[in-house]
């Protein structure tokens, strides 16, 4: 920007190292090609602020001269609408202004030298929400979970300095953060280094350098897939202490760049045999490939002429003609004539799923390999809950996570019906455990349609106005119960934390007139979350069933009115023959006998069952801890500190204790939050209804 010759003023002078850090900060290169014929413009409008801004000496208080304090407020406004009308940004993109914009402008027209080595970089930005650490603690154990090391040993956090960083000091210091960034880094020849650590540091201080501060960091190394790789937390505050913004070509092209110059710097540039040996796998692989890429970049409407192409390495042009034959073999390309190819408008589509579905085979047979079962490949499944009414039970042989950057789950099945199932799970919420081998779990296709309480909660409603509360469902049907009551509270209070309802003053509920398209989002948004509804059937394994006291899945099994389904090989010949030996042990226990053929059980069998495990439970309580078992009935009020979680063979119960004597109830999740404290609550005919101090019912 030109400005005046003349002797300078102070504060020209000082205008003058504004706009040098502004245009610094915004990349000329970067602005001059998104803004393009404009730029001349934008430079003249800027000029002519540079002279609106003029020192001019006034009063206190005079607006005009007050203008000159907001000089590089306005003129940050006239190089934003500039770029403005190129692309849009969301708060935490850094699409039009953040540090590393510069640098990240500059990387991106560099491209890949050749001989450079590859690394892939997987980015998120995470919203904390105010005050909540949960899910950053989270991420941090997960992180440090068992088995990522070379010696399936947990995981070590470490930082710029120390190789044992303290997780627990870092989340504090991440308290009133607005966001936090989360990064996969994953060198494609990372197995040669010896240690990941020097690389990754190397790499944040590159990162400190480009964006110009400090940086707040813990990582961790993790060995338990076929490519080694580091997850990096940065805490999303600057050096100073404000939000860290960092632009989005950085984040998506810079980092990788500088990640690929120092891998590249430390095992040396790609040689040609490890170029030759890394093309020859990409010729036959059953996923998307550079070689894809490629040509689909030089393939027209689907066809793809070699002939006319030049410029092109021997090796490499060699290596695409071999993966087109490869994809002719896969039916997705086709050569019409010598040298003319006609290629699959879906190819890209078609090989991700192609991929996808490979990586689930071998997560499938390593787990039943680590599990000692054995299965051939066809009895091996992949579970859609995008189909209705899917339906799968069995034992979990395995579980980990299908994306460990978003922390989607995967479980493997070894169902009743013979096959071995892998099936997705979505992200767990904070009270739900993940599942643990050997359990027998029922999963279900979650179907996204508003419930039956919706439809209670949209008629009251409609009646007054977009509104509801608990008196109002009282008035419009007094006969359901306080629990029943609650059951709606719940809904809505788990909809207003996704923002779809609001609770008034009065303790009332604004849900709208259009409430149950409220209820279909929220239902979607649980859908994308997790697709598949969990029900543990049984905590035990099956070995352990047959003998067992207690209510068991066998006995469920045994009593319910629903088919056997059962396979005869594999896990369904296993249930079988455990349930023919708890038929025995039940008629030696004198709970059922067999007549004409036909099995009879005795009359409220379960209750009885889940009794005496109870009363034998509470025995061995009263034998340790010198306290009283009083048996806890509907209408009774529990009121005491919940001490823990006791997993039997009925099910899991949760140990409440009063000064001398202790009740064994039904445990639900959300009493791990507050273990230790007092808790109340109300035996209904559905459940039981708990308070936790002063707060609010928690209604279960």
């Amino acid at each position: 920007m030109a400005l005046a010759e003349s002797s300078p003023s102070p504060y020209s002078a000082q205008r003058n190292g504004e706009l040098e850090q502004l245009r610094l900060r915004l990349g000329e290169r970067s602005l001059a090609s998104h803004i393009g014929g404009s730029f001349k413009r934008r430079m003249r409008a800027m000029r002519e602020i540079d002279d609106e801004f003029e020192v001019k000496l006034g009063r206190i208080g005079n607006r005009r001269a007050r203008k000159a304090t907001s000089y590089l407020r306005r003129v940050r406004q006239e190089a934003a609408k500039a770029g403005a009308g190129v692309r849009t940004a969301s708060s935490f993109s850094g699409g039009r202004i953040g540090r590393g914009r510069a640098q990240g402008a500059v990387l991106v027209g560099r491209g890949r030298n050749p001989g450079q080595r590859r690394v892939v970089i997987k980015a998120r930005i995470v919203r904390i929400k105010s005050g909540d650490l949960g899910a950053v603690r989270a991420h941090l154990r997960y992180v440090q979970r068992d088995g990522v090391t070379r010696e399936a040993e947990p995981g070590e956090l470490y930082d710029a300095s120390n190789d044992r960083a303290d997780g627990k000091s870092f989340a504090e210091r991440s308290t009133g953060d607005r966001h936090q960034f989360r990064f996969i880094v994953a060198p494609e020849d990372s197995s040669e280094l010896a240690d990941m650590k020097p690389f990754v540091r190397d790499l944040m201080r590159q990162m400190e350098q480009d964006l110009d501060t400090r940086l707040d960091w813990v990582a961790a190394d993790h060995f338990n897939t076929g490519h080694p790789h580091t997850h990096v937390v940065l805490r999303g505050k600057d050096g100073e202490g404000n939000d860290l913004v960092i632009a989005r070509d950085y984040i998506a092209h810079g980092l990788r760049s500088r990640a690929a110059e120092l891998i590249t710097r430390e095992l040396g540039p790609e040689t040609e045999f490890e170029v030759a040996r890394k093309l020859q796998q990409e010729i036959t692989a059953e996923r998307l490939t550079r070689l894809d890429r490629s040509i689909l970049r030089d393939a027209a409407e689907g066809a793809l002429e070699l002939g006319a192409l030049s410029g092109r390495e021997p090796a490499w042009q060699t290596a695409r003609i071999g993966r087109l034959r490869a994809l002719a073999r896969m039916g997705l390309a086709e050569e019409a004539e010598p040298g003319r190819w006609r290629i699959d408008p879906e190819l890209e589509p078609k090989l991700r799923r192609m991929g996808e579905r490979g990586d689930i085979i071998k997560t499938m047979h390593r787990e039943m390999a680590a599990a000692g079962v054995s299965r051939a490949a066809g009895d091996y499944a992949i579970f859609d809950p995008e189909r209705h009414g899917q339906h799968l039970v069995g034992r979990v042989v395995g579980e980990g996570f299908a994306d460990e950057l978003t922390e989607r789950r995967y479980v493997v099945i070894d169902g009743v019906d013979g096959r071995t199932h892998y099936a997705e799970l979505g992200i767990l919420r904070a009270n739900e455990e993940p599942p643990v081998r050997n359990t027998i779990l029922e999963l279900r296709s979650r179907v996204a349609e508003p419930r039956a309480i919706d439809r209670t909660i949209a008629e009251i409603a409609a009646r007054h106005g977009g509104i509801y509360s608990d008196r109002l469902h009282r008035e419009f049907a007094p006969q359901a119960s306080g629990e029943f009551v609650r059951t709606h509270v719940r809904r809505l209070e788990a909809m207003r934390r996704e923002g779809m309802v609001s609770r008034l003053a009065d303790g009332g509920w604004s849900v709208g007139r259009d409430y149950l398209d409220r209820a279909l989002r929220y239902e979607q948004l649980q859908q994308s979350r997790a697709p598949v509804r969990i029900a543990v059937l049984s905590w035990q394994r099956l070995e352990d069933l047959p003998q067992a006291l207690g209510a068991t899945w066998l006995d469920r099994k045994l009593v319910g009115k629903e088919p056997n389904e059962l396979a005869s090989t594999g896990f369904g010949a296993a249930v079988e023959t455990a349930l023919r030996a708890r038929r025995q042990w039940l008629i030696e226990q004198g709970l059922a006998r067999e007549e004409g053929g036909q099995m009879r059980f005795a009359r409220n069998m379960l209750e009885t069952l889940k009794t005496r495990e109870l009363t034998r439970t509470a025995a061995e309580i009263s034998a340790r801890t010198g306290l009283e078992h009083v048996d806890a009935k509907t209408g009774d009020k529990i009121e005491g500190v919940y001490r823990r979680m006791l997993t039997l063979n009925s099910g899991r119960f949760a140990v409440i204790e009063r000064s001398h004597e202790f009740v064994l109830v039904p445990w639900r999740p959300v009493l791990e939050r507050v273990r230790g404290q007092l808790v109340t609550g109300q035996i209904g005919g559905e459940g039981i209804s708990w308070s936790i101090g002063m707060k609010r019912g928690l209604g279960l």
